[in-house]
């Protein structure tokens, strides 16, 4: 959700804030502030924060002037308690003036702490859960205690998820962060140190990044650190990852926004999620499985996939590769639900839990309660270190690169790729499939990147139809068998970007109530990419035709035509085995999605009320 970032160093500490601030800007946030130790008087901390953009706060600090230091944090906000404003912005400030907090994720019991502390004296100005941190450092921060004993004895007493960074005028060489359920990253460059919520923020000074582990608090002085555990106060040695990342990596390119860029990047980010796993003569190689899963004598009675939002869609791809290829029977649970309610769960159970931040906390919180149930964890995530990655008995990397965009694109399809992969993988494992027929499969695989390539030409032909419907206000969008998971990320892709309500049925449903909706002004999106379903889509697609709603039409290009649909409005795609159409056909729709985005003017990047990282339930 937020972004954090904090810095000791001997660069200028508040633009290195305000630079790493607007790397940080596609995590969606509604204000921004900073706190810097002031260079010429250490002993003063000044805060400047904004209700709204990054380049809104750098306005405010240009017409006062650039506070100048060497330690410093910032922050911005996405507005869980409290609405968005200059006072619910972070840094918040303690009484006395002398500590500043910036703070991710969500104090369960701060209505409890908030009367304790209100009680003892402490004045809040803001309506945040996040202030009660200020004021429980500050009633910790006495006699000999340093920053770092004040920080560790109030989170001892605090319930929930946290990712902070702390820093103080009586030590103004140190920054104090620590970390529970929430991402919080440590890169070290020469002579600084930076710790920041996403390793994005990092890479223009340092691709050596430390990932603190959960309960592990981290106290920097200049440019050196110790890590230790919040409970016990020993010594803790975090994971050090290199980042192959870059930071021309996190730029636009040339593309106008970071969506389409991503989408460009597919058949990269295919070849890349592909590279190691499947090789030349298609065998698929996955390192660092869990070894219960090749234990052939016990049985897996079920496989449970847990996402949310378009990974629970991803999900989907797996389940029918597990299905059909290894005969196991496949649940899709929304992580947010599978703590409360989840069924039989036991040794013999599975679960793959698909995250891209890997530090989803709703996913992240369906992998503790199904380790609890003494489950089988596998995680497919796109970040090294994560906290699903590390929860999770054995992780496969989508190794997509950064995404920028809040839009999910090239990590869609990375999602959807690795869990093919665990699929064909755990079915040639447990003798389900012949190690001939799943390399056969891999050399299909690896044809894909190409096909993805092709179908980017049809840019062109959406940008005409994006025109022409960018006034409607409601989409349906119908398929069948595999394609219906390419229905619901194509409509959840068009809400997010180009606020256009969408919905998205399986075909044979339409008549059972939707059909209700079809008009002139509502268009009907048919995704028809399986051979086996497509003479029923034409029928479904008449249906719409006979009732005068525009239809867009996506099928493959060795396909007959679509009785009365147009050749303008039938997007072709390049044909491949039906088993890996959606890879390729999920394409035009993202592409629909964006420019349709654009042509209602809306924030592509950003789109309204979304967050890249959902770190809170």
């Amino acid at each position: 959700m937020c972004g954090i970032i904090g810095y000791s160093g001997s660069r200028s500490a508040t633009r290195v804030v305000l630079e790493s601030l607007e790397r940080l800007e596609y995590r969606g946030y509604d204000s921004a502030g900073l706190a810097v130790l002031e260079q010429d008087s250490p002993e003063t901390l000044t805060i400047v924060k904004s209700h709204g953009k990054v380049q809104e706060l750098t306005a405010a600090l240009d017409l006062r002037g650039m506070p100048t230091g060497h330690t410093a944090i910032g922050h911005t906000r996405w507005a869980t308690h409290g609405r968005p404003s200059v006072e619910n912005a972070h840094p918040h400030q303690d009484c006395t003036g002398t500590i500043s907090v910036i703070h991710n994720g969500i104090i369960e019991n701060f209505r409890d702490l908030r009367i304790e502390l209100a009680a003892k004296g402490h004045t809040f100005v803001s309506d945040t859960d996040s202030e009660v941190l200020t004021h429980l450092i500050e009633d910790a921060y006495t006699g000999h205690a340093t920053l770092a004993d004040a920080v560790r004895k109030a989170l001892l007493r605090v319930e929930g998820a946290y990712a902070i960074v702390v820093v103080s005028a009586r030590e103004p060489d140190t920054l104090v962060g620590a970390r529970l359920n929430a991402p919080l990253v440590l890169g070290r460059g020469e002579d600084e140190v930076i710790i920041s919520s996403d390793i994005t923020a990092l890479l223009p000074y340092t691709t050596s990044v430390v990932i603190l582990g959960d309960g592990e608090l981290v106290e920097v002085h200049g440019a050196d650190y110790v890590v230790r555990t919040i409970a016990t106060n020993s010594p803790a040695t975090p994971e050090m990852v290199e980042v192959t990342w870059d930071a021309e990596q996190v730029q636009r390119g040339g593309y106008p926004h970071f969506m389409l860029k991503e989408i460009f990047e597919q058949p990269e980010a295919l070849r890349n999620a592909l590279r190691e796993r499947v090789q030349h003569d298609g065998t698929i190689v996955l390192q660092d499985m869990p070894a219960r899963l090749m234990d052939l004598e016990h049985p897996i009675s079920e496989v449970i996939i847990v996402a949310c939002g378009s990974a629970l869609y991803a999900g989907m791809m797996a389940r029918y590769a597990l299905e059909q290829h290894t005969r196991i029977p496949v649940r899709i649970e929304v992580a947010s639900e599978f703590r409360y309610y989840h069924g039989p769960v036991g040794p013999d159970t599975v679960v793959l839990a698909v995250s891209q931040s890997g530090e989803t906390a709703d996913t992240l919180a369906a992998v503790l309660e199904a380790h609890r149930c003494s489950a089988t964890v596998v995680a497919i995530t796109n970040v090294v270190g994560s906290a699903i990655a590390r929860a999770a008995d054995g992780a496969i990397m989508m190794q997509a690169g950064p995404e920028i965009g809040v839009a999910a694109t090239k990590t869609f399809i990375t999602q959807e790729a690795c869990g093919l992969l665990f699929g064909l993988w755990l079915a040639r494992e447990r003798g389900e499939i012949a190690p001939e027929t799943a390399q056969e499969w891999g050399r299909k695989l690896l044809a894909v990147p190409d096909a993805i390539e092709k179908v980017l030409d049809v840019e062109p032909q959406i940008v005409m139809l994006a025109k022409e419907l960018a006034h409607v206000q409601s989409a349906l969008y119908i398929a069948r068998g595999m394609d219906v998971l390419l229905a619901l990320e194509g409509a959840l892709k068009l809400k997010e970007v180009s606020y256009i309500h969408a919905e998205a049925y399986p075909a044979g449903e339409l008549k059972h109530g939707p059909i209700a909706l079809l008009s002139a002004d509502v268009p009907i999106i048919a995704i028809a990419a399986q051979k086996a379903t497509y003479a029923k889509m034409v029928s479904n697609i008449q249906e719409v035709v006979a009732r005068d709603a525009p239809v867009i039409a996506v099928i493959p290009e060795d396909m007959e035509d679509v009785p009365g649909v147009s050749d303008t409005s039938i997007i072709r795609f390049p044909a491949v085995d039906a088993f890996l159409a959606p890879l390729v056909a999920v394409v035009p729709l993202q592409l629909l999605a964006y420019h349709l985005a654009v042509e209602r003017g809306c924030n592509v990047d950003q789109p309204r009320n979304l967050a890249k990282s959902v770190t809170v339930e």
